[in-house]
């Protein structure tokens, strides 16, 4: 991390002629991509590493040409010699995915997604003019190939997963009968690929810009919109749907040459819809079932439940049994449940006790009367604590947590640890047990321990929204080394 850091500044000093004042690391996404905000006096900007040279240089050719055509992306920068690292336009820290959980359902919000909306059909029809598509990352077109891809996604990561017994080649054949009804649409324009609320930023005077299009290609516009619309996280109101598309298709006819027919853009629209839906949840099932990341698996939920909600009120236009069947299926409260956690209500007398500690003054006492529980030993993950600039830190300083979480196998060894204590939670709750006792020790009790024990807290209240008593044994023994001796 240290060279990627160093390389970073020095495109910043090669490009403004001045060191950065600071430089913070930013989370982590779903990518290998790794960014940073480099600030100096009055202004800021995003430096990106990608070891994917041919995904920056799409990233990038995209910016430009939409950039020069007025469109809502980043101005890029500075990009280095070997093409590793470039600095972006900073747009801020909030996307409209953060408006919506901070404010709800509301008419300011509302008008954001709309502004969105009536920005992406520009991208889509005015950045699609001269667009070279043999620059795009994987496919030029978003077309059956690319289709029936989506498919079998969902297919291999997703429904084989449940292992429910359905007709395979019916399947099949089903995928492709509506692979061909959605590639021939009349409207073929630049198509995002990932729009979808979190890669909206929302600036101070309320503008919308967009991120992350690298995956862009030439494609349905309705994509697009489905992806906005119905994406599982922001969980739009039905009636934000319906009037958000007619705002949409409002502006998109004022865009192309020619009128729009309206019932054949909805009812495609609709295909691309469960297209879009199926796409996310062979995603969550890669990332949760196969991988076992805990949040992915706590996603499934929201994405069967979404699904079902569009069957409930959408027809396809398009007759495809075996696949409406394997569908049906995946919406039933059967399966739903299965992956829908027990929660605690008020009635729940369940309270899990989690602790950090040092093992130089041994493990924490369970004092409830039962014994057992779990202890966790972190002094396998690198320790932030070896290094000065951390040494007098805690799991809960930014710079800790940003080492821990993207320079250790602390990520892996959590999502183990959760799918664990996981299976205790549940049943605990099940058979009403008052307590459960989760403790994680490390070797000063301040670095490690402490950033696992929070995780932990964080993880069972959000998913079980079970009663937490988190002690940081250390800290309230006032033995945390807080500042560096003086003298």
């Amino acid at each position: 991390m240290q060279a990627i850091l160093d390389s970073v500044k020095q495109l910043y000093r090669e490009w403004k002629g001045a060191e950065p004042t600071s430089v913070d690391v930013l989370p982590q996404s779903g990518s290998e991509r790794r960014y940073f905000r480099l600030s100096g006096p009055g202004h800021s900007v995003i430096g990106t590493y990608g070891a994917n040279t041919q995904e920056n240089e799409t990233f990038i050719y995209f910016s430009r040409q939409f950039r020069e055509k007025g469109l809502a992306v980043p101005e890029i920068l500075a990009i280095s010699e070997d093409g590793v690292y470039y600095l972006q336009e900073d747009f801020g820290d909030v996307s409209l995915l953060n408006r919506l959980e901070a404010e709800g359902f509301t008419q300011p919000v509302y008008d954001l997604f709309k502004k969105s909306l009536d920005a992406l059909a520009k991208l889509q029809v005015k950045g699609d003019e001269g667009l070279d598509y043999d620059r795009t990352l994987t496919n030029k077109e978003f077309g059956k190939q690319a289709i029936m891809a989506d498919l079998l996604y969902f297919k291999y990561y997703f429904l084989d997963a449940l292992r429910k017994p359905y007709d395979k080649q019916k399947l099949i054949n089903d995928f492709e009968a509506l692979s061909n009804y959605l590639t021939h649409t009349e409207y073929k324009y630049f198509m995002f690929r990932d729009f979808q609320s979190r890669n909206i930023m929302v600036k101070e005077d309320g503008s919308v810009h967009f991120i992350d299009y690298q995956g862009g290609m030439k494609g349905a516009p309705q994509y697009d919109v489905a992806s906005m619309l119905w994406q599982a996280r922001a969980n739009l109101p039905a009636e934000w749907k319906e009037k958000l598309l007619e705002d949409y298709m409002d502006t998109f006819e004022t865009l192309i040459p020619s009128s729009l027919d309206r019932i054949v853009f909805h009812s495609q629209y609709n295909g691309y819809v469960l297209i879009r839906l199926l796409q996310v949840l062979g995603a969550y099932g890669f990332r949760g079932l196969f991988e076992r990341k805990a949040q992915f698996l706590t996603s499934i939920p929201m994405g069967l439940k979404n699904l079902k909600e569009f069957f409930q009120h959408q027809s396809l236009g398009i007759s495809v049994p075996e696949f409406r069947k394997v569908l049906d299926l995946c919406v039933s409260d059967e399966i739903i449940q299965q992956f829908t956690p027990i929660q605690a209500t008020d009635k729940t007398a369940l309270v899990v006790k989690i602790n950090s500690f040092s093992f130089r003054n041994g493990i924490p006492p369970d004092d409830s009367g039962n014994g057992g529980g779990f202890v966790f030993d972190c002094r396998g993950i690198l320790n932030p604590g070896r290094f000065e600039s951390m040494k007098y830190q805690t799991g809960r300083d930014k710079e800790v947590k940003d080492f821990l979480e993207q320079q250790t196998k602390m990520p892996e060894f959590l999502n183990s640890t959760f799918d664990l204590v996981d299976i205790s939670v549940e049943d605990f709750i099940k058979r009403g047990f008052e307590s459960l006792s989760v403790s994680f020790g490390c070797t000063g009790g301040q670095h490690r321990s402490v950033y696992a024990a929070d995780a932990l807290a964080r993880h069972l209240r959000n998913k079980f929204k079970v009663k937490i008593e988190l002690k940081h044994v250390v800290q309230d023994a006032k033995n945390w080394v807080n500042e560096a001796p003086k003298g």
